[in-house]
């Protein structure tokens, strides 16, 4: 049975482990510090928010998630990073995580929760353009 919840204190190395794949899969790696200061935030709970998918006392699923402001509108929750344990996979954890991420943003009256993911990364895709619109938008960055 796969349980949805805020991250409790034990659940630190399962988050890591997982954080640490979801940044190996995007090809980039974190210093130690990034953790420590990103778990320490989670728990807070203030300005940047997790959720994590138990099977028992195994963490097997995070979502890392924040609302913003929109000059648009009412304020939106942008979901940064959704990642599933590659031995959980295909078992609706990462559709449970999308949920309960939308039904928190609806609890703080967001308008709409959005993210954005590899354009190569099928798996993922399947599951999106199941729950949620594909947008027409293009993705823009400038590294400082």
């Amino acid at each position: 049975m796969i349980a949805i919840s805020r991250l409790e204190p034990a659940d630190r190395t399962g988050w890591q482990q997982l954080f640490e794949g979801y940044n190996a899969f995007y090809e980039r790696t974190l210093p130690a510090e990034t953790y420590d200061e990103k778990w320490q935030a989670f728990r807070a709970g203030t300005s940047i928010h997790a959720l994590c998918a138990r099977d028992g006392d195994h963490v097997v699923g995070i979502a890392h998630f924040f609302r913003h402001p929109s000059t648009s509108g009412p304020d939106v929750c942008y979901l940064q990073d959704l990642f599933t344990a590659p031995e959980a996979r295909g078992r609706g954890i990462g559709r449970a995580l999308v949920e309960a991420v939308a039904d928190w943003a609806r609890g703080q009256r967001c308008a709409r929760v959005y993210w954005h993911t590899a354009e190569d990364n099928e798996a993922a895709r399947r599951l999106y353009d199941q729950v949620a619109e594909k947008t027409p938008f293009v993705h823009y960055r400038m590294v400082l």
